[in-house]
């Protein structure tokens, strides 16, 4: 099968177009035909050798999204048949490929309403933004959350999550996606060039914070007593917290079954809808494109690669 491989980190140069083993499908997984998948990130973090741990071996397939259709069935598996249109954020990357064996547990339908390419949107960075949100801030109803970038990936899946548990949301975003964040539901909209949201918001439930650094230490300032701070990219300041008194930690998203079968039921009923900034081959320039792009970080929601 064709797949998008890195022998070595480095720059976008170092993602090259492959003929590769097609994965053989365990008893408890489903082989997925790729129709779409996404750059994340992470993607092109691991790519320069910032997050090597990641990194099994190289080289390496990346790539942490798929949608497709189920291509083969485990002699275990007996939710899913061949043809079922699916996707999933499997446990180890490789969807920029044409197939990936992904464990049956963790793969949900993509409901009828959603083409690939909005599906294939979801998984990795909606998961991010639930357990954020609900697993780790214990986010309610009548809350305020704040929820940093919100025009991103992560973010714009966030705002939507945030509003359908009935929170109030504030986020932070340049002038260009005010339109967008309050499209989707956001209450009080940030221009972080021109306004400095720690003078502007206070006593706050919960702050999800994708930036870290200076922005993360000013956010302690937003929440009120009790409150929590959970950090997709570092582990928050104890002190800081313990002065303000209230929580901070940091995590890893991991793939849960159930959770995406949720966010699916969500986008089924119009409350999650994926924003995709553009769209790109699954070709090795298409690749190349696309992780220089995400680079940039001024991505509006997804980037998609589209397999066919």
């Amino acid at each position: 099968m064709k797949a998008i491989v890195i022998e070595e980190f480095g720059g976008a140069e170092q993602l090259k177009e492959q003929e590769v083993a097609k994965p053989s499908c365990g008893v408890n997984q489903v082989l997925i035909r790729t129709h779409a998948t996404s750059v994340n990130p992470v993607d092109f973090k691991i790519r320069q050798g910032y997050m090597k741990e990641a990194a099994d071996q190289l080289p390496m397939i990346l790539g942490g999204d798929v949608a497709g259709t189920v291509a083969e069935v485990g002699s275990n598996v007996t939710r899913f048949r061949e043809g079922d249109r699916v996707f999933a954020r499997p446990r180890q990357f490789g969807t920029y490929a044409e197939y990936v064996a992904v464990d049956a547990d963790i793969v949900a339908r993509i409901p009828e309403q959603l083409s690939f390419e909005e599906a294939a949107a979801i998984p990795l960075a909606a998961m991010t933004a639930w357990q954020a949100l609900v697993d780790h801030g214990r986010l309610g109803k009548g809350q305020k959350v704040l929820i940093h970038a919100g025009a991103g990936g992560v973010g714009t899946y966030a705002i939507q999550i945030a509003k359908s548990l009935g929170a109030e949301v504030a986020s932070t975003a340049s002038a260009a996606n005010e339109e967008l964040l309050r499209s989707l539901g956001v209450d009080h909209f940030i221009n972080y060039k021109e306004q400095d949201f720690s003078q502007i918001l206070s006593d706050y439930d919960v702050v999800l914070d994708t930036m870290g650094g200076d922005i993360q230490r000013d956010s302690f300032k937003v929440l009120k007593s009790g409150g929590r701070l959970v950090s997709l990219v570092q582990q928050p300041n104890e002190q800081l917290a313990k002065e303000a008194g209230v929580t901070g930690n940091v995590f890893m998203m991991e793939p849960k079954g159930d959770q995406l079968e949720q966010l699916a039921e969500l986008a089924a009923s119009g409350k999650l809808k994926s924003i995709i900034d553009e769209t790109y081959p699954l070709t090795e320039q298409g690749l190349r494109d696309a992780h220089e792009k995400s680079e940039s970080h001024h991505t509006r929601g997804k980037l998609i690669i589209i397999a066919d």
